[in-house]
Formats: C-alpha cells, sequence, structure tokens
C-alpha cells in the first residue's frame, strides 16, 4: 500500500513559512505572527480586488452582449420585413404573370373557335348546308 504524500507536504510547507517568518522577524515570535497576518492581510485585499475587477468585466460582457443582441434582433427584423416585401412583390409579380398568361390563352382559344367556325361553315358550304 502506498501512502498519501499530502500530509507532509502540507506539514512541511507551514514547517518552512513559519520558519521564514521567524527568520525574518530576528526569531520573535509576536513579529513574525504580525508579518505573516500582515502578508495575509495584503494578499486577501490582492485577491478582493482581483475579484472585484472580474465582476466589472463580467458587468461589461453582459452589457456588450446586449448591446450585440439587440443588433442582432435589429438586422434580424429589417430582413424579416425585406423578404416579407420581396414576397409580396414575387406574389403580385406571379399573379400578373399568370393573369397574363390566361389573358393570352383565352384570346388564342377565342382566334381557334373563330378560325374553326369559319372552316366549319366553309366546309359546310361545299356540301351544300348551311351555317
Amino acid at each position: 500500500m502506498s501512502r498519501s504524500r499530502m500530509p507532509l507536504l502540507i506539514g512541511g510547507t507551514a514547517a518552512a513559512g513559519i520558519g521564514y517568518y521567524l527568520y525574518t522577524a530576528g526569531g520573535d515570535g509576536k513579529v513574525a505572527q504580525k508579518q505573516a497576518e500582515a502578508d495575509a492581510h495584503k494578499l486577501s485585499a490582492k485577491f478582493k480586488n482581483e475579484a472585484d475587477r472580474g465582476k466589472e468585466a463580467e458587468k461589461e460582457a453582459e452589457r456588450l452582449g446586449r448591446q450585440a443582441g439587440a443588433k442582432v434582433d435589429s438586422v434580424l427584423s429589417k430582413t424579416e420585413a425585406e423578404l416579407s416585401k420581396a414576397r409580396s412583390e414575387a406574389e403580385a409579380y406571379t399573379k400578373d404573370t399568370k393573369d397574363a398568361a390566361l389573358k393570352k390563352i383565352n384570346e388564342f382559344d377565342k382566334k381557334v373557335e373563330n378560325e374553326a367556325s369559319k372552316a366549319k361553315s366553309g366546309i359546310s358550304s361545299w356540301f351544300g348546308g348551311s351555317k
């Protein structure tokens, strides 16, 4: 079985830290404690300052995200309006084209019927029939 070395590392680090503060304080325990507390306070203030900066950055990112979202929404609504307009124009063009085609077909049918009627009367006259 292998034993964890973590307790040994933590204990060694704590002993080294205590030794450092005692050495810099010239062996005076109270001075070493005050220095350790001052360093801990500085470190805590630094982390707090970094956390505050992180919160400010997060708020700025949210603001920029809202602005980007508003721009995207604006572009989407403009695009939808343009697509709706294009769809309406296409439908109108299709209707006009259909109406024109039906008109031409009706004209052609009338012409064919008139010509067929003329041809029929001409053929009937050959055989002595009447219109």
